[in-house]
Formats: structure tokens, sequence, C-alpha cells
């Protein structure tokens, strides 16, 4: 597979800066932690009033990640990336001028709004990497999640300590301004693009339906499950979603494509993103409540927020160290394989944690043991949907798997909360048990991720490991499914990207063409060729493949013809 010039000169440097990128982004979850039980009497206002500060950025994240994924898609992704930081950066300088409630939520909605760098950050790798890195590095762009929230808590707690809170905010603008320099620097843009009409429908009812389900979870504890608000909230959201599915399936260019999202590789592991998703928050919600209760309680072990915060810290580091462990896997086992063994490893680590937490270092090698199969699982992710979606859609792709995520974690933090509400001992705190059955539902959702998982084709492994010893022979060269040339006109199409579509609608494999407009398309997936797709400065183009393939001289002026006679064609 031909890969860009730009591309290969600029991966060491672009793929750091959008790994930090997406650090900076999901450091803003646990950014304000410390500061909850203080904001009240920071801010002048009640406790229900104050909760807005978190409630505003998980709502605004929501609503923003598909929208964002679907306008990179059109318009470019470097583009909305750089949209994504800017709007973090103003969200940081609200933030650290306010003084009363109001424009502190104001500036926690900003900060949501850029929650899409992740997933943009993965198509770009997509569109931009040569394939033997391609693995790595989305691997670690996905971990990078879970690197912030967990490296996000002891920082800010630090910071919060020894100086002013507005500090906090500053400090987000400041490494987001950093990294926005970097971006426009490094990052190169895609040349892929969708195309076609912004589906405003769709993104109005995506996002009413998406604010009364997460106001109904996220609220629910406080309002009261049963309370006429929270019912009519979950009803809304039910019948709203309903109504959107029904549109999206009928418009010609949708927010989201839901007959590509439905096909079972895409659906089964966003629906493992779920759950996985649950199983990383609740760690985050338990350990630090273990670790900060007094010790008159017989189980709590008396620690700062401070100390609470430093015990998940390496769990963070872990997970960015599992992402190349991750992409080894992937290419010598296939991603179905490693997201198993991922959810596996934090079931383990749940099991270890319900058993063990009588002391901090228990506490440490549980959640270290629980960082490391997310960053497993979270690693493989972006590698089964990018395999399944057309070239076109992969940061729509990519941005919904990230908001299954979003989803789970906060199905995490209600249920972990009416359980850590519920089971309450004289003195008002969560009993033991509370916090075990939070760490036991967190094995069991993992359990069933891997369940979830199973139901997944299996695919062809990333890439084969080199045989050695006396009785490896060297192998065959693998014949190319689809080569030749792509030009626009007299002119070489260089850099236009190709994808062979199979008659099931999955995708065989995606190629670059070089500065001469030539490519070589080797197979990447099992099925017979349908369609070859090009994608070149905007113009869009499908032609039959009549379930052959072999060489093509594509001429994107002319209209799409059928499939000529292959030669040296490989049997789909």
């Amino acid at each position: 597979m031909t890969s860009p010039p730009a591309a290969a000169g600029r991966a060491p440097t672009f793929v750091p800066v959008l790994a930090l990128a997406g650090i900076t982004v999901s450091l803003q979850q646990t950014l304000v932690v410390p500061l909850v039980p203080q904001f009240p009497r920071l801010l002048g206002a009640p406790a229900a009033d104050t909760a807005w500060v978190v409630t505003a950025t998980l709502l605004t994240a929501a609503v923003a990640v598909p929208i964002v994924g679907r306008l990179a898609d059109m318009v470019g992704k470097r583009r909305m990336l750089v949209v994504c930081l800017v709007t973090l950066i103003a969200g940081s300088v609200v933030a650290a001028l306010s003084t009363s409630l109001v424009p502190l939520v104001v500036g926690r909605a900003l900060q949501g709004l850029a929650t899409g760098v992740i997933p943009l950050g993965i198509s770009l790798m997509r569109d931009e990497l040569p394939p033997e890195r391609l693995g790595s590095a989305t691997a670690l762009m996905s971990a990078s999640l879970g690197v912030g929230g967990a490296l996000g808590l002891p920082l800010a707690a630090l910071i919060a300590q020894t100086a002013d809170w507005h500090v906090l905010f500053w400090a987000a603008g400041g490494l987001g301004a950093v990294v926005l320099a970097g971006v426009l620097a490094l990052v190169p843009e895609s040349a892929q693009r969708a195309g076609g009409r912004f589906d405003l429908v769709g993104a109005v009812g995506l996002a009413v339906a998406l604010v009364c389900l997460l106001l109904a979870v996220s609220k629910g504890g406080t309002w009261g499950w049963g309370s006429a608000t929270t019912v009519t909230l979950f009803v809304a959201a039910a019948v709203v979603l309903l109504a959107w599915a029904w549109w999206e399936l009928r418009t010609r260019q949708p927010l989201v494509d839901l007959r590509v999202s439905r096909r079972r590789q895409v659906l089964l592991t966003n629906t493992a993103s779920v759950v996985m998703g649950f199983s990383m928050f609740a760690m985050s919600l338990v350990y630090p409540q273990l670790l900060q209760l007094p010790t008159s309680t017989g189980y709590g072990l008396g620690q700062s927020i401070l100390v609470a915060g430093l015990v998940l810290a390496p769990g963070g580091l872990c997970m960015m160290a599992m992402s190349p462990v991750s992409a080894r896997i992937s290419a010598t086992s296939g991603p179905r394989t490693t997201l198993m063994l991922g959810a596996f490893v934090v079931a383990v680590g749940y099991g270890v944690g319900a058993v063990f937490h009588g002391s901090v270092w228990e506490l440490v090698a549980s959640s270290v043991v629980i960082a490391c199969g997310i960053g497993l699982g979270y690693g493989a992710m972006p590698s089964l949907i990018m395999a399944a979606v057309p070239v076109e859609q992969t940061a729509a792709a990519n941005s919904l798997n990230n908001l299954m995520r979003a989803l789970g974690t906060s199905v995490a933090s209600a249920v972990a909360g009416v359980l850590l509400a519920s089971l309450v001992s004289e003195a008002g705190v969560p009993t033991e048990t509370a916090f075990v059955v939070v760490m036991v539902l967190g094995a069991g959702a993992a359990v069933v991720a891997i369940a979830v998982v199973a139901g997944v084709p299996r695919q062809r492994p990333v890439a084969r490991t080199a045989q050695t010893g006396p009785a490896a022979a060297a192998p065959e060269p693998e014949l190319p499914l689809l080569r030749g040339v792509v030009r626009h006109g007299d002119e070489p199409a260089a850099g236009a990207v190709l994808t062979v579509v199979s008659t099931d609608g999955h995708q065989l494999g995606r190629a670059r063409a070089g500065e001469d407009g030539a490519f070589s398309l080797l197979r990447g997936g099992v099925g017979r060729a349908h369609l070859v797709v090009v994608q070149w400065r905007g113009v869009s183009r499908a032609e039959s493949l009549a379930g052959t393939a072999g060489t093509r001289e594509i001429d994107l002026t002319e209209p799409a013809r059928p499939a000529a006679p292959a030669r040296a064609a490989v049997p789909g």
C-alpha cells in the first residue's frame, strides 16, 4: 500500500500531538472533582445548583461528539479539530474569569464541546498514517481518554490544595493553547471529504434525545427515579430517539448512517463500548471514596484526596503503556481477540479489588490491573470500527463509538450513586458492602463485554508476524486485490484514497495513490469484491468490480463504468 510522503515524514511528530490533544480534553472530566464539595461555598450557591458544573460538560459533550464527527467528514477533520481546541480554550478562559455559578457553567459547557477531539484524532490517523503505524497510533489515541481522566484527579487535587481554584482553568487553557499550536504546525489536513448537506433535523433530534436521556440518568438520584420529571425525560428520550431513527433511515444524507451502524461488527463493538465505559468509570467512583473514608469505619483508609488521586495515577500511565501492546496483539490475533482479552483483565482487576481492599497498595494493584485491561480494550475498538465502515464515514463512526463509551460512564455514575446512597451505615456513609457490590458490577459488565464481543465476526489479523527458524520459508508475495492508476483528466490524482467494498458492504482493502496516481491495494478482509470507491479533493466516485478485481485505470472526469475484464484477477 502506498503511503503519502507527508504522512510518513510527519508521523513521529503529529501522533504525539494528537495524543496530547486527547489527554488534554479528557482531563476536563476530572478537572473539577476535587472542587465539587467546595463549590457551594466558593460560588455562594446551593449544592444542587453547583452540580451543573459537572452536568453541563456531560450534556454538551454528548451532543457535540456525533455532530462534530459528521462535520469533520464533510469539511475536514483538522479544521474541526482546531474548532474544538479553540472552544476548549475559550471555555477555560470563561471559567477562569468566573466568580459566580452561571459563567462557570457556561465555561464548562464550552469545554464539553471539545470532546470530539479523540475520535477526530483517530480518524486523521486513519487517513494519514501508513498501515504499519496505524494500529499503535490509534490505540494510543483511544487510550488517551482514560489516561487524562486518571491523571487529572491528582493534578487537580494538587493545584486545588496549593493555589486558587481559578488556576485549574488557566492551566487547562494554557495546555489547550500549546496543543492548538502543535496541531496548526504539525498535523496535516485529510484530503477525505464526504460532501453533501448537513442533517440539521437529525442533529436537533439526536441532541434533544441525548439531553433528555442524560439529564434523567445524571439527575434521577437527586430528583427521584420515580418523580414526574425523571419519568417524563426518559419517555421523551425514547420517543424522540425512535423518531430520530425513522428520519435517519429515510434521509439521503443522515447525521449517523444507521445502515452502517447496524452492521454486526459496528453494532456489537458499540454495545461493548457502553459496558466497557461502565467498567472504567466504576473504579473512579469507588476507589477515591474508599481511600478517603475515615479509618474509624473499619474499611476506610483515611487518606487525603491528593493521595486518592495518586493511587489512580499509575493506572493512567499503564493505559498509555498498554497501547502498543494492544496494537501488537491486534496485529497477530485480531482486534476482536484484543478487546475480549482486555475485558477479561478488567474483570480480574475488579475481582481482586472486591476481595482485597484493606490497604492502599491493594487498591493500587487492583486499579493498575483494571487500567491495563481498559488500555487493551480501548486500543482495539477503533480498529474494529474502522474495518467495518467506509473511509468517508470514519470520523462520524468513531464519534458514535466515543459517545457509546460516554453513555456507559454516565450509567455507571447513576448506578453507583444509587447503590452508595442506599447502602449506608448508621454514620450516614456508604457501607463496605456497597463498595464491593459496585466492584462486582464492574466485573460483571466486563464479562458482558466479553460475551458481546464474542459475536463480532472474526477478522484477519491486522498484520502477520514473520516466521523464524529453519522451517520458515520465504512467503509468497501477496497479489494485490486491485492496482492501477487514478487520474483526473491528464492530471494524476495524487493522494486519492481507494476503498474496495465487498458485496455484503464490508471493506476489503484500502490504499492511497502515489504522486503519479498509481496504487496497489492489498486484501484486508474476506468477501467478494463489489465496488471500488475513490475519494480525491472532494470528488467521490464508485465503480463496479463485478465480483472480480485486478488492474484498473480510473479517470475521475469520465462517467463511472462497469468493471472491465480483470487481468491477474484475484478471486473474491
